[in-house]
């Protein structure tokens, strides 16, 4: 059976390694879906440093807006891979600034590929819900729809596990 997993955490709580570690784990391929853009060269040095420490043999899928998308493709094939999506703050930024018709269009999208998908998913989010409240409108907008888009992936997934510290909490199991 393939597992849906969220692994959520704060800014450098060790997420993304220990989403890593779970599709690593995987049997079958493992997909990398990236949703960062390079917009400035610090940013560019993430992208590099992440993709330098992912082992060379997994695929990479870069959808910035249409995850959806992404996860249809990989579905038709006979054994579709595992797909370790990072992150989902990201995507939300992206999704923000590309209009409320696209947002909407592509949450939806996405939300029901999630739970149509037949092979194994990691998905990686930041938890906002600990955090202070954004002095700008943006910025609270940003929260509300990345901690309701967690809720709903935390519904939607078998597995559920917060970083803290590199150390794993599970929060749903089964």
């Amino acid at each position: 059976m393939a597992v849906r997993t969220l692994v959520l955490g704060g800014i450098r709580s060790g997420k993304t390694g220990m989403a890593e570690r779970t599709a690593q784990a995987h049997d079958g391929d493992v997909v990398y879906v990236a949703t960062a853009t390079a917009g400035d060269e610090e940013m560019a040095a993430r992208i590099r440093r992440h993709q330098q420490g992912r082992p060379e043999h997994w695929g990479l899928r870069e959808a910035p807006l249409a995850l959806a998308e992404a996860l249809a493709e990989a579905a038709v094939c006979d054994e579709p891979p595992c797909l370790l999506i990072d992150c989902m703050s990201l995507w939300v930024s992206n999704l923000l600034h590309a209009g409320d018709e696209v947002f909407k269009r592509e949450r939806t999208a996405f939300l029901e590929t999630v739970t149509a998908y037949p092979g194994a998913l990691v998905i990686v989010s930041n938890e906002v819900g600990l955090g202070t409240i954004g002095m700008d409108p943006l910025t609270r907008r940003f929260c509300d729809e990345l901690g309701w888009l967690n809720q709903a992936l935390a519904q939607r997934c078998d597995r559920v596990m917060m970083s803290v510290a590199g150390l794993p909490l599970v929060l749903k199991e089964g």
